[in-house]
């Protein structure tokens, strides 16, 4: 018996769905009379079938898939013209769930399980059950857009592998830091943040000649540097994205710089390092939302288990 599909189902590849014009009424009893012993494509799983201005999804299961084409010996009926929802949006990669599911979800109606789109190229494709599986992403801000969020939207805009995901910034706020641990003045790790703290502002990248009473808001590596160009440990709040993670219960995307290539799983955690590229984050991506394992990406450290 041909199961009911999972939330977040599409084609893929989308060549695995047939769209049709019928004209037979598109209720369950007829779809079904008029599918059953029909040849289909050998790689088609699904069937978009049209009559008008209303859509049916069917599920189908040939007889072979070594011929071309092959009776169909059990069809399902998913869903109906009223559970149907097709939407037409030439800008959309119809082969990207994360693409479907924020149309899908921006389309929803009361009643509705599957969304028929029609993308870029005329391309058509659907998502079932759209629910994005939320990935907290922890960053340093400013800069705003942060980039390993930015880094991460590329991933998910290009790996067409990857489940619907919503990324949701968790941010590491230099300023809110600043303003919870007034100073005389702030010792940060770089000058890439650009950050106004009201207070003046040293950069430790640029190894400053005066030595003054500053509060360091920085991590483990700056602390280190700290060390060496000073000889002594200032005070200091913690900045590291890996160690300020609000909640282990969820998928989590961070970095650290003590980390210097590959990734590191621990929990429900991935952590990248700070100069990480793109091939990293995927497969942090997709170890996170259990799509690939950590041997994706040369230097990968299993250092714990995912939940789940």
């Amino acid at each position: 018996m041909i199961p009911d599909p999972a939330p977040n189902t599409i084609t893929r590849p989308y060549r695995g769905l047939s769209v049709q014009e019928v004209a037979v009424a598109l209720t369950e009893s007829a779809l079904l009379a008029f599918l059953l012993g029909r040849e289909v494509y050998r790689r088609s799983e699904y069937l978009v079938l049209r009559n008008r201005d209303e859509t049916a999804l069917v599920a189908v299961r040939k007889q072979s898939e070594i011929p071309l084409f092959s009776p169909v010996i059990e069809a399902r009926v998913l869903a109906l013209p009223e559970q149907v929802v097709s939407i037409k949006a030439p800008e959309v990669d119809a082969g990207n769930a994360t693409a479907l599911a924020r149309l899908a979800l921006a389309h929803a109606r009361p009643g509705a399980v599957a969304y028929v789109v029609t993308g870029r190229y005329e391309h058509v494709n659907f998502i079932w059950r759209p629910a994005p599986i939320r990935v907290r992403v922890t960053e340093v801000v400013p800069p705003t857009p942060p980039k390993l969020l930015a880094m991460a939207e590329q991933v998910v805009a290009f790996d067409e592998d990857l489940p619907p995901i919503e990324l949701v910034l968790e941010a590491v706020d230099i300023p809110a830091l600043a303003a919870a641990h007034p100073a005389s003045c702030y010792l940060l790790p770089c000058r890439g943040a650009g950050t106004e703290l009201g207070a003046p502002v040293s950069y430790l990248d640029t190894r400053p000649a005066d030595r003054t009473d500053w509060l360091m808001i920085g991590c483990e590596r700056s602390l280190q540097f700290h060390r060496h160009f000073y000889g002594d440990e200032p005070p200091r709040v913690e900045l590291c994205p890996r160690r300020r993670v609000a909640s282990l219960a969820d998928l989590t995307l961070a970095k650290c710089c003590l980390l210097e290539r590959g990734v590191e799983y621990e929990g429900t955690r991935a952590v990248v390092p700070w100069g990480s590229n793109l091939d990293e984050i995927r497969a942090a991506l997709r170890w996170l939302t259990g799509v690939g394992p950590p041997a994706e990406v040369a230097g990968a450290k299993p250092v714990g288990v995912r939940a789940g």
